[in-house]
């Protein structure tokens, strides 16, 4: 089994998101003992912003910079290819994600390669996979805010190349003082807990 774990959180080992992914990571791991882990810190290191000359510059003729990208968006690629069950750290920033996972979702959404335009709409070609994400958010939301653009644009983005099998692990209230952050960690460690990380194998 192998497991691809992007963290997003700005905020190092205070990150309430990369608390709950970690956890996550470690429950899959038990019931996987040999599963092999590749963790992508996009906080410290992001993929740069998309450029035109990166989307448009021929492979064979891309040099320095470009190529050094362009080489980086495959790697990214074939991580996500590679993967068995793909553990996303989101926190909620600004109603949405944070830029530095934006940057990675537009690496590997390529046209060719994780989806397909066709003559009925687009497919993706990325599915197969497990996802679990491991939500953060400084406020209480709930289910189906008007203000959440976080949760609904993950499960668009992911599902627009094939990955639907999406469970979400969410901690809420972590700005709301220390009382709200324990009680929204422990609710969802508790659900992390419950996942049946068995089906993944």
């Amino acid at each position: 089994m192998n497991i691809l774990h992007l963290d997003a959180g700005l905020f190092g080992d205070h990150s309430v998101s990369r608390i709950v992914g970690k956890a996550v990571v470690e429950q899959l791991l038990a019931a996987h003992p040999g599963a092999r882990v590749i963790h992508r810190d996009l906080a410290i290191a992001a993929p740069a912003h998309l450029t035109g000359a990166l989307l448009t510059t021929p492979v064979d003729q891309a040099e320095g910079a470009t190529k050094a990208e362009q080489e980086l968006t495959d790697a990214l690629i074939a991580e996500l290819f590679a993967a068995d069950t793909i553990v996303i750290g989101a926190p909620m920033y600004n109603f949405s994600i944070p830029t530095q996972l934006k940057a990675w979702f537009d690496r590997v959404l390529k046209a060719g390669t994780t989806f397909k335009y066709t003559e009925t709409g687009p497919v993706g070609l990325a599915g197969g996979r497990r996802v679990i994400i491991a939500s953060s958010r400084g406020g209480q939301y709930g289910d189906n805010s008007p203000m959440d653009f976080q949760e609904p644009y993950l499960k668009a983005l992911l599902g627009f190349i094939g990955l639907t099998d999406i469970a979400v692990v969410r901690s809420e209230g972590s700005a709301m003082g220390d009382e709200a952050r324990k009680a929204g960690i422990e609710q969802a460690l508790a659900a992390v807990a419950r996942l049946q990380v068995a089906a993944a194998a």
